[in-house]
């Protein structure tokens, strides 16, 4: 995963990617080309032919099966969902500097890797990283009703169920009505 000094984080690319397909699941593969494009990705690597209709249909299908994972709450399964990610698309880890960005591990099985595998393991991997250095999961689907975005929850303090204060406000207020409406609450 880059550092975040750089502009590259795996993280926010994972949750940026499995956000907007979870919004529209069948994303156009222009979309999704310009998304990857903002996240570093290397506009040749992006054209029609190195990145063709079915390269984005592995791509959304393996953001969907990360969406999965990212709503996960209970860090032993999450832990259990990585490790099975690693063990089906991951192979040893390898050390590359590439389109400028500095020195960052690769578990992917390298170029043969098809854009599904590659997103898998490198999502796989930043959320790994994440858990190990936060000791607990720093990401999730919003817990507000109808909301259920990605986010990451890098900062200090206890985790995060949403994705943002408007959905946590509109939470509270919804569980302080309904309090209010059965009785059982302060007024």
């Amino acid at each position: 995963m880059g550092d975040s000094r750089d502009g590259f984080s795996a993280a926010r690319r994972l949750i940026d990617l499995a956000e907007a397909v979870r919004a529209a699941p069948e994303l156009p593969r222009a979309d999704l080309a310009e998304l990857l494009a903002r996240h570093g990705e290397r506009p040749a690597d992006l054209t029609e032919e190195a990145f063709p209709e079915a390269g984005a249909a592995e791509l959304r299908a393996a953001a969907r099966r990360m969406g999965e994972v990212l709503g996960e709450g209970d860090e032993g399964r999450a832990a259990e969902a990585l490790n099975a990610l690693f063990a089906q698309y991951g192979t040893r880890p390898r050390l590359t500097r590439h389109d400028g960005h500095p020195w960052h591990l690769h578990v992917d099985r390298g170029e043969e890797a098809g854009w599904g595998d590659w997103f898998l393991a490198s999502g796989a991997l930043a959320l790994a990283q994440l858990l190990t250095e936060y000791g607990r999961i720093a990401w999730g689907a919003c817990a507000a009703a109808g909301c259920g975005r990605f986010f990451l929850a890098t900062g200090p303090g206890s985790a995060r169920r949403y994705c943002s204060g408007g959905c946590a406000t509109r939470a509270r207020v919804a569980a302080h009505r309904r309090r209010k409406r059965e009785g059982g609450g302060p007024g």
